[in-house]
């Protein structure tokens, strides 16, 4: 794979936000939050799946393993079903990504998962496809799915992912991907569900702005690679469910891509405390656990961080005078 030219005053201005001259210290976010259609929250208790499917080349592929995988996960009971990112297929062409793509209309994948959902009465996060985008490329797009099949939350992928992990091996995620620009949280019967994807989960202000909108899980689809999962997705997942004090669910790809490359599995349920409820290790299959939504309020009450803001000033080292 050749090395992707990374455009550090693009990851500044795009992702990292920008310093509020009304709140001096306060980085505030350049995406807005969307918040989908209101929907009143009354179970708190809910069983949930992540479904760990290995990386398709195509849209008949994907969407059969990941049809034969939500059965399993309706026969343990889950009411809310998860997949990985790039769920409709993901292939690699050098550093760019090349994941079979269609518009949001006419998507196979999309079609057949609002359909099982409705057939089977589930709830489905869909962790992401591709759908056909602006300027040639594709948007990285992640859907929330009711009981009767509709759709009732989009996000698009904000952070692409654009590494040079070694001379060997980049990923230029933006060669071929239209980045997203809002964030979103989706009230559900179940509670309110704060949607990102993947390679954004290395950008905590993200999390805590969803957090402190009221996200009480946080779903982070990815297809994260081997290198970079066996040394940091364990970490990552649980410090943004501590900071946060918020469910995090992460459904996983793994195995070998086509074309390069392989995701590191290991699908992830974490409570509020940072405790792992449950891992989907390294085969592909289904996980799930039973949560209950009310965990979020105690944790955030022992741990009131998300109240605990305050403006901070940013200088350059100074001399400091002798006090002895």
């Amino acid at each position: 794979m050749g090395n992707c030219v990374i455009r550090p005053e693009r990851s500044v201005l795009r992702h990292n936000g920008y310093l509020n001259a009304d709140r001096p210290g306060r980085v505030e976010p350049n995406f807005t939050i969307n918040r989908s259609m209101p929907m009143n929250s009354s179970k708190r208790s809910l069983n949930i799946a992540c479904l760990q499917t290995a990386p398709q080349p195509d849209f008949q592929s994907a969407l059969d393993e990941m049809i034969v995988l939500a059965e399993d996960a309706v026969e343990k009971g889950a009411e809310f079903i998860t997949t990985p990112e790039y769920c409709g297929g993901l292939k690699t062409a050098g550093s760019a990504f090349a994941p079979p793509a269609a518009s949001e209309e006419s998507h196979p994948v999309l079609n057949g998962l609002r359909t099982f959902a409705k057939n089977s009465k589930k709830f489905l996060l869909i962790g992401s496809i591709a759908v056909n985008g602006p300027e040639n490329k594709v948007l990285n797009r992640s859907f929330v799915i009711d009981d009767d099949g509709n759709i009732i939350s989009r996000y698009d992928k904000i952070h692409l992912f654009d590494v040079n992990l070694s001379e060997r091996q980049s990923y230029c995620e933006s060669a071929s991907v239209y980045g997203g620009k809002n964030a979103v949280i989706c009230p559900t019967p179940f509670g309110k569900m704060g949607q990102t994807i993947c390679y954004d989960i290395r950008f905590p202000n993200l999390y805590r702005d969803l957090a402190q909108s009221g996200a009480e899980i946080l779903f982070v689809p990815a297809a994260f690679t081997t290198k970079t999962g066996e040394a940091h997705w364990h970490v990552l997942n649980r410090a943004r469910a501590i900071e946060n004090g918020a469910f995090v669910v992460s459904p996983c790809a793994v195995g070998k891509i086509a074309g390069g490359g392989a995701s590191y599995g290991h699908s992830l349920i974490i409570n509020p405390w940072g405790e792992v409820l449950a891992d989907g290790g390294d085969q592909a299959g289904v996980i799930n656990a039973v949560i209950d939504l009310d965990e979020v309020g105690i944790a955030r009450e022992r741990i009131p961080s998300l109240r605990h803001d305050r403006p901070f000033g940013i200088t350059e080292g100074v001399e400091t005078k002798d006090t002895q």
